[in-house]
This record gives structure tokens, C-alpha cells and sequence, in this order.
């Protein structure tokens, strides 16, 4: 079987990284991608360190078990501590795929009033016993299979930190997807740092600096682009998150797209050609679909729910293996000016 490398970019957006659990589970199961290196923030850092913990373990089918695993537990501890769903009208709210549920709105009362320095003073987080239980840091430290690059934000200086595989530790992953408005912030070293997709979500330099694979394969999460005019209070909220979240990989490709038309019109000196290399990019995504969901939900973490979501990854992934394939190592999949200018 012809086998080629690839490098993975999972996007952050909380439960919603069920998507990309799909996505995963279908590659690890076709068996004819290659992962050289994968950069993660947020949720999508949680998929990259189990993803690289699983297959150090136990090679494509250990990943996608420990992928499997992790969610399940994401499941059970959102049962018990979920902010969005603890009430019977919430559920029946979720049923009718209303996801803006009651519980919700007066989580967003509260954080808007109280900061979790307020609301959470023992800074309690469910996230740490489920990475705890799903992953062994000093394996996922010490693996060399898989280059893990994970981003966060550091808090005073507003800058982008991206941890390598010889930093990992619990603290990374947790700093990665540190909410501000739901967690205080998360300390590594002597430095404090909230949520990556500030600064990077995800980061693709890491790839290009670290990696020889000049294919990467990016995983959506957040729409970029709808038809519609927001016009409710709650649309309004939905649509800026989109814009907040994908604003930093809008940024990476402007600049992908830029060096490639330099390479592609031969506007670069022959003793300077070396220096730059020609990066292959290619997307998974399903915006119709995403689209449809709201920031509530995700919060939410219905084992229901991140099945559909983990389906309709499998789904997109098979999809985009069929179609393009034979263009990895070769050339993009994705019109960078159409899609991303």
C-alpha cells in the first residue's frame, strides 16, 4: 500500500472537536497517510496529545482507541459538571436542536458579572482528571514518532508560545484550552497563559519550521464564511467567536498564498530558491453543517451529540480521501485565494 506523509492542524472549538476526532479516526483506519507532525490548540490540542500518546502506544488502531477513550470520558465528566445541561428543559431544548439552552443563558450572566477568580475560586477543572486518566505525559514526552507542537496564548505579552513533544505535561494541554471567562489562568513555569486560538488556531509555522513534510492537512472547526447577516444578540455572539477564532489562520495562509505566488511568478533570486519551500495545503471541513450549531453547544457534551459530530468527520475525511489523495506530495487541494483571501 503507497503510503505518504502528512502534517495534521487541528482548530480549537471545545466539544465540537468531536468533528476532528472523525476526521482522525477515518485516516488512522485508511492507513495511507503518514502523520509527521501535528500542531493543536485548544480542543484540537487535546486530539494531538492523545492522538501521539495512542500511537506510541499502540500504533494507528492504539490511537484511534485512545481517541475513543478520551471522548468517552469527555462525555461522563460533562454529564456530571457540564454548565449547559443540567436541567430536563435543557435537554429537551437540545432534542429540538435548540442549543442556546437556559442553563446557558445564566452561565453567561454569571461570567459576564463574576470572573472564575470569583465563580470558581478553588479553580476546579474537569478536563485535568479526564487528560489524567487518557494520557501518560512522560510516554507522550518521550515518544518520537509523531512531532507535537501545541499553542497557547501567554497572557503578558500577548504572544503566540508553541510547546514541542520534550515539554509536555498536563499544565500545556490545560493552558492550551484555558477559557478566560470559564478558568483562571494556567501557569507553565513562570509564565501564565490562556486559550491558543487567540494567537494560533491552529498554528501551521511550527509545521514548516519543523517538519520536511510540505503537506499539511488542516482541520476545521469554526465556519469562515456564511451567507447570512447576523441579527440576534446571540448570532451576533456566534458569528464574532467564528471571526475571533479563524482570524489567525486567515493571517498563516494570507502569508502561504503570498510566498507560493512568489515561487510560482519566479520572483525569488536562484541563491535565495533554497530558503523557501512550497507548502501543500489541504482542508477538511463541513461549515454547512457547523454552521448550523452555536456557541452553547460547545459546551455541550451529549455522548449523542459527539457521535454525530465524530460521524460526520469520518464522513468529510473518506470524502476528501477519495477526491484527493493522489494530490498530496504533489500539489493543494484547497484554492487558497478562493478559500482563504
Amino acid at each position: 500500500m503507497t503510503t505518504k506523509k502528512i502534517n495534521l492542524a487541528l482548530q480549537g472549538g471545545g466539544a465540537h472537536g468531536a468533528f476532528a476526532w472523525g476526521v482522525l479516526d477515518k485516516i488512522l483506519e485508511d492507513g495511507r497517510l503518514e502523520i509527521d507532525g501535528v500542531s493543536g490548540t485548544s480542543a484540537g490540542s487535546m486530539n494531538a496529545g492523545v492522538l501521539a500518546y495512542g500511537y506510541a502506544k499502540g500504533g494507528r488502531e492504539g490511537a484511534r482507541k485512545a481517541l475513543e477513550n478520551f471522548w468517552k470520558r469527555i462525555s461522563e465528566a460533562g454529564q456530571k459538571f457540564s454548565v449547559t445541561e443540567t436541567t430536563p428543559l435543557d435537554h429537551l431544548f437540545a432534542k429540538m436542536g435548540i442549543m442556546s439552552t437556559p442553563s446557558f443563558a445564566m452561565f453567561e450572566t454569571i461570567s459576564g458579572m463574576m470572573s472564575p477568580y470569583q465563580f470558581n475560586p478553588t479553580n476546579f477543572n474537569p478536563l485535568k482528571e479526564v487528560l489524567e486518566q487518557s494520557i501518560d505525559f512522560d510516554v507522550l514526552k518521550n515518544q518520537d514518532k509523531i512531532k507535537v507542537r501545541i499553542c497557547a496564548t501567554n497572557v503578558n505579552s500577548g504572544k503566540v508560545r508553541i510547546f514541542k513533544n520534550e515539554e509536555m505535561a498536563i499544565e500545556v494541554l490545560l493552558a492550551s484550552g484555558c477559557l478566560p471567562f470559564l478558568f483562571q489562568t494556567v501557569s507553565v513555569g513562570n509564565q501564565h497563559f490562556w486559550d491558543g486560538g487567540y494567537m494560533g488556531n491552529p498554528a501551521l509555522f511550527p509545521l514548516i519550521y519543523d517538519t520536511t513534510t510540505s503537506d499539511i492537512l488542516i482541520i476545521h472547526i469554526n465556519p469562515i464564511h456564511r451567507d447570512e447577516i447576523p441579527t440576534t444578540a446571540g448570532a451576533i455572539r456566534d458569528r464574532v467567536n467564528e471571526i475571533s477564532f479563524n482570524s489567525s489562520l486567515m493571517r498563516e495562509m494570507r502569508m502561504v498564498a503570498f510566498i507560493t505566488k512568489l515561487i510560482d511568478e519566479g520572483w525569488i533570486k536562484d541563491e535565495f530558491k533554497d530558503k523557501l519551500r512550497r507548502m501543500h495545503i489541504h482542508s477538511v471541513r463541513a461549515d454547512d453543517v457547523m454552521r448550523e450549531f452555536g456557541v452553547p453547544s460547545k459546551l455541550s457534551a451529549d455522548w449523542d451529540f459527539l457521535l454525530k459530530l465524530k460521524e460526520l468527520g469520518r464522513e468529510k475525511a473518506t470524502e476528501w480521501l477519495k477526491k484527493n489523495f493522489d494530490k498530496v506530495g504533489k500539489e493543494s487541494s484547497v484554492d487558497l485565494a478562493a478559500d482563504y483571501l
